[in-house]
């Protein structure tokens, strides 16, 4: 099993200068890459600091010019927000300027506070039907003189210029996890990422289990399959309680945006109360610390060799907490110099 790391900018407060969380931020992709891991992820998000990623392809061109070896991914594209030929033609052009280092991860979207900011009127039935008719095409602009003619896009013949460095285009990724995802992606020889969120083991099994059917329903080359999951290695106990406590906040931030009912100003949620978050019960502490890759080097390692043992081809350190960028560091630090090395 592989590693990678999944990092965005993160704000709290007006407090932190944007400067500031994007030094933070590279530093955290060059440890990643001095490290040995695969690939840095980082995803598109508009008008949330709770995650600053306007354009994922403008972050990994930089982030190239910051490492050597690391691939360098989506994680992932909102597809509806895009039109393929744009989007053919963005990535061809990262992948040049990165010297072939990009994959492609795409997904269909989550908030409904984006949705009805970039395309209003849209739901996620419409956003995942977009995504369906947007990735197949890109390979085929990418090949050159791909016409279409469909139910969202309409072109005459196209090539996408430039043409992407890499033979037949960047790893495309689809972002599944209901069959019909997995089924998608497979049958068009995508790979797969999946992400369980809050739900634990019982769901990583799921979410691998729906993976296999839809291979074995696939007559061409197996496609690879990455597990993305919040981690945190801790040097303590004390650590790892404040590690569940810091989480728990986070995730009740995510279900607000997600939710989408609390006002929002200068790309700010409402602050969520202590009572408001002690309420909310499915994301207690001591519920994230059992259900997300939480623990010492040991208790980390145990887990990922039962996330190894299912199949998974690569685990994705996720590692947006609303922590400081100090614990960020450091326990990314433990998971390359105690955790890592079990794997070689």
């Amino acid at each position: 099993m592989e590693f990678s790391l999944f990092a965005h900018m993160e704000r709290l407060s007006p407090d932190q200068p944007h400067e500031k969380l994007y030094e933070e931020f590279i530093a955290l992709c060059k440890m990643a890459d001095e490290a040995g891991m695969r690939a840095v992820w980082t995803g598109e998000h508009h008008g949330m600091d709770f995650t600053i990623a306007p354009n994922p392809l403008m972050s990994l061109v930089d982030i190239a010019h910051h490492t050597k070896n690391v691939r360098l991914g989506t994680g992932t594209v909102v597809a509806p927000f895009w039109h393929p030929i744009k989007l053919a033609g963005e990535t061809a052009a990262a992948d040049l300027m990165t010297g072939g280092r990009i994959e492609l991860g795409i997904a269909r979207g989550a908030y409904s506070y984006e949705y009805e900011r970039m395309m209003p009127g849209m739901d996620a039935w419409d956003a995942g039907q977009r995504m369906r008719e947007i990735a197949p095409l890109l390979p085929r602009l990418w090949e050159g003189d791909c016409d279409h003619d469909g139910e969202y896009f309409k072109f005459p013949a196209t090539t996408s210029a430039p043409k992407p460095v890499q033979p037949g285009g960047p790893p495309i990724w689809i972002a599944a996890r209901d069959p019909n995802s997995h089924e998608f992606g497979v049958q068009n020889g995508f790979n797969i990422q999946v992400t369980p969120l809050w739900q634990g083991m019982h769901e990583i099994e799921t979410l691998m289990g729906r993976f296999e059917d839809a291979c074995a329903n696939h007559e061409g080359p197996r496609p690879k399959i990455m597990l993305l999951h919040h981690t945190y290695v801790g040097s303590d106990d004390d650590d790892l309680g404040k590690a569940a406590r810091d989480l728990s906040r986070f995730y009740n931030y995510f279900g607000a945006w997600f939710q989408n009912k609390r006002p929002v100003r200068q790309g700010l949620i409402q602050t969520l109360t202590d009572e408001e978050m002690a309420a909310n019960t499915m994301m207690a502490p001591e519920n994230l610390a059992r259900d997300l890759t939480v623990g010492t080097p040991d208790g980390v390692t145990e887990r990922l060799k039962r996330y190894e043992d299912l199949g998974y081809d690569e685990y994705s350190f996720w590692i947006d907490s609303g922590m400081s960028f100090e614990r960020k560091r450091a326990s990314l630090a433990r998971f390359i110099d105690d955790v890592m090395p079990k794997f070689q």
